[in-house]
């Protein structure tokens, strides 16, 4: 028995769709980084970028449970000292850029290198519900279908 490696040829990325209204963070982002890097195809190469291309929209409508979207902060410093800043999921999710907060969760769970940078590529996030991608015909992925727990309750 030898192990398959795939080779660039043989990769068949698709176009998936999600509509992330409803949906809680951690889990959709889960499920995008693993489609991400095609660890749900049987030909997964983990030196390959086999993903598919990833159409996520209505992300500013994305859930946290708990008190994340009050107490969830973000840092980043400013390079001056004492100058660590934060905001909460909160004020991020209200204001102009509402689709970091996705982004963020998803580059977060690909590993680190080079290749993660080149899959993330393939990620596009939308705070509405419009995509200039219906030419690509992407298929239509429904995550609060999968299990129960992936919408919020409340």
């Amino acid at each position: 028995m030898k192990t398959y490696s795939a080779k660039p040829a043989d990769i068949d990325k698709k176009w998936i769709l999600i509509d992330a209204e409803g949906v809680v963070l951690g889990r959709l982002a889960s499920i995008i980084a693993m489609r991400l890097r095609g660890k749900h195809k049987p030909t997964f190469t983990p030196h390959m970028d086999m993903g598919d291309n990833v159409i996520v929209i209505n992300a500013d409508k994305v859930q946290m449970t708990g008190n994340k979207r009050a107490d969830k902060r973000y840092y980043w410093h400013t390079g001056h000292p004492g100058g660590i800043k934060h905001r909460t999921a909160g004020q991020i999710l209200e204001g102009r850029f509402p689709e970091r907060v996705l982004m963020k969760a998803v580059q977060r769970m690909l590993p680190g290198g080079p290749l993660s940078r080149k899959q993330l590529t393939n990620l596009r996030i939308y705070a509405g519900a419009e995509h200039g991608h219906e030419a690509q015909k992407p298929e239509i992925l429904d995550v609060k279908s999968m299990n129960p727990k992936n919408t919020r309750s409340a």
